[in-house]
Parts: structure tokens; sequence; C-alpha cells
């Protein structure tokens, strides 16, 4: 018994770091600017002290049934905390979205590894009150019943302090943006009308590719534009091409990098079609292309004002548009595919924001199915500011 509340307690000192690690993110890190930012963060300590209980009084499990499964307990709370950290960070990081739940598909994990937690705390607290002697379905029915109070306090605290704040930021006009510009009074142009892109701008471009929904790769491109210089690195992960690979252009020199991370010369020729955004813009958003655009009405990016717009994609404008497509599907023949292509165009008149998705037959790509898929986001932002790109060493 004593090597098994040993290992659960090793589970729950897990749990414990990680709602914590959650907690701290939250409160150093989130600060949209509403009136309950700080609220927002001290909300979120609660599951870590929930989970920190199962330290002092461990659940008890003796048979080898009831010790597996609330091993699993504790470990799949853990499993689903993993990945929704990191998506935190990630938004963190990226500045992203003000909301920490954007949606049910982004809040069901949080709320599946919060009532698991409380489930693994409840039945070390409902141990400790009724005494190890009392009938095991009887603990068992008061820990069920702890959790669901647990959890549902626990999560309306949380749920209910984040989404005020947001409402309260709903009708807040923004203060600056990196997507563009945040004055109300100002109208994103049509989506026909002229467009065109920053002068500088830090560019990203993230592209998946799957066959019936089976994932084949991805690949997460960043760095930075000004006019038609440029550099960047991507992380590619696909079933033809596992690597970092980068580009750089300064006026007539040229560099790529290689797999021993280095920057040997290259002729300049090879970086033209590497510029992200121009290259995008230039290529599948001309006059012609959009001449009959979808007006899909106003949004806000990140407190910037953009019209949100949609036309149709074949596969050869979408190789051209993004070379780095490449990567995932090699020489394969996409003159039969067919899909669309969104963009955002902010009240600069400038693309900051673009996702395009294309699919066909999936004959030739690295796995076999029936139809292939790709998708791309790309986004510019801090166009127009000064910016400088280094000489690789």
């Amino acid at each position: 018994m004593r090597v098994r509340s040993f290992e659960l307690r090793l589970i729950a000192a897990g749990l414990t770091v990680l709602w914590t690690l959650t907690a701290a993110l939250v409160l150093l890190g989130y600060r949209p600017g509403g009136p309950i930012d700080l609220l927002v963060g001290l909300a979120a300590v609660l599951p870590a002290a929930i989970s920190a209980t199962a330290l002092m009084w461990p659940p008890a499990a003796r048979g080898d049934r009831s010790f597996a499964a609330t091993v699993w307990l504790g470990l799949g709370a853990g499993l689903l905390l993993v990945p929704s950290i990191g998506g935190i960070i990630g938004q963190l990081v990226a500045r992203g979205a003000q909301t920490l739940l954007p949606s049910l598909e982004a809040a069901y994990p949080w709320f599946l590894a919060l009532a698991a937690t409380c489930l693994f705390a409840s039945l070390g607290m409902i141990r400790r009150m009724l005494g190890p002697a009392a009938p095991r379905r009887r603990r068992l029915v008061n820990a069920v019943l702890l959790a669901v109070g647990l959890t549902a306090v626990s999560g309306s605290v949380f749920a209910g302090a984040a989404i005020g704040n947001e409402l309260a930021l709903r009708d807040r006009p923004a203060v600056a943006s990196r997507f563009g510009p945040t004055d109300p009074g100002i109208e994103p142009p049509r989506c026909d009308a002229t467009i065109v892109e920053g002068s500088t701008a830090q560019v990203s471009l993230g592209m998946t590719g799957d066959v019936d929904g089976r994932p084949f790769g991805s690949l997460q491109l960043s760095g930075a534009r000004v006019g038609g210089d440029i550099r960047w690195t991507a992380n590619v992960a696909t079933d033809l091409v596992l690597g970092r690979f980068g580009a750089a252009r300064i006026g007539g020199d040229a560099w790529q990098l290689d797999a021993r991370g280095g920057w040997p010369p290259a002729a300049p020729a090879e970086i033209d079609g590497l510029t992200v955004d121009r290259r995008a813009i230039e290529v599948a958003l001309t006059q012609g292309y959009r001449a009959t655009a979808e007006d899909l009405g106003i949004e806000f990016v990140e407190g910037a004002r953009a019209r949100h717009c949609r036309i149709a994609l074949d596969g050869p404008t979408f190789r051209q548009a993004f070379p780095e497509v490449t990567w995932l599907v090699g020489d394969v023949d996409l003159h039969r595919w067919r899909g669309e292509l969104d963009y955002w165009a902010f009240e600069d008149g400038q693309v900051g924001r673009l996702t395009a998705t294309v699919n066909g037959d999936a004959g030739g790509l690295p796995e076999i199915g029936l139809q292939g898929t790709v998708r791309a986001t790309m986004t510019a932002t801090d166009r127009g500011l000064p910016a400088t790109i280094v000489r690789p060493s």
C-alpha cells in the first residue's frame, strides 16, 4: 500500500505542477486590458489547489483493477492538460486572440481535465473524511458527488471571470494591433479594390496536408520581409522531407540554410519566388481573381478591422502562390484540385491574413487514399514598421 500511495502522490504532484503552470501563464501572461484580468488569473489557481489536496490525501485503491483505474484517471487528466497548456503558450507568445475560451472545441479538453482532477482528488478527500473502514461503494458515490461539486464551482468561477472580462472588452476599441490600424472611423477596402503588400512585414506560414483525414505532414515558417529582401526559416516534417530550411536575400546577395545549419550563398533567382506574403498576393490576389470575390463582411482580427473576402482557387495557382507546398506533396500534379482562398484586407489597404484550402485526387501523395487536402495559413503583421534583415553569418 505504501508503494501505491507513493505512486499516486507522484501523479498528484504532476497534476499540481501542470495546473500551477496553467495558473501562472494566465496570471502573468493574460493581459488583454479588461477590468478583471487579475481575477481571471486568480480563478485559474483553484484547480491547482484541488490537485494539491491529493498530495496530502492521495486516493487509495486496494484491488489491482481499482488501482489501475485510479492511475489512468490521473494520467488521463495530465495527458489532456499538456497539449492544452501548449495551446495557451502559443496563443500568448503569438499575441493571439484575447479570449481564453474561443469555442466549445477549445474548452472541452480543459473541462475533462478539470473533472478528472477533481475526481482523483475527491477519492482521497472522501477516504480521509469517512475513514478507510467506510464501505467502498459509499466512498465512491460520495467522491463522485464531491467531484461534481468541485468541477462545477471551480469551472464556473473561472469561466464566469473569463467570459465576463471578454464581454467587458467587446465594445472597447483596441489601442493598437499588430495586424494594422484600429481606427473605427476608417472603412476597410472592398474585396475588388486595389490591395498591396506592406513595405515591411513579419511573415508566417503554416501548412498541413492530409489524405481522407489522415495527416501526412506539416510545416511552419516564420521570418521577416523588407521590400524584396527576405529572411525566414521553416521547420518541415512530412513523409517526404524532414528538417529545418531557410532562405535569405539582401539586395543582390542570397543564401539558403543547409542541413548542417550553415548559410551557403545561393543564386538570387532561387529566392525570387520565396517572399511569402508578397508572392501569395501577386499570384493569387490579382485584380482578375478578385473581380468576383465574395464579401463576407467586416471582422475584427486582434482588434484591427478587416474585410473578409473569399475567392475560388485551383491547384496550380495554389502551388504558384505557395511554392513551399512541394515539401508536402512533391511533384504531384494538382491541376484537378479545387478549393478556396480567404483573405482579410485591413484599413491600410493591405492584406494581413490569408487562408487557403485545396483538395483533389490523392493519387501520387505519400499517404494512400481517395482525397487529399492541403491547407495554408499566412499572416503578415507589423506591416510598414521599421525592420532590418540581418545578413546570415
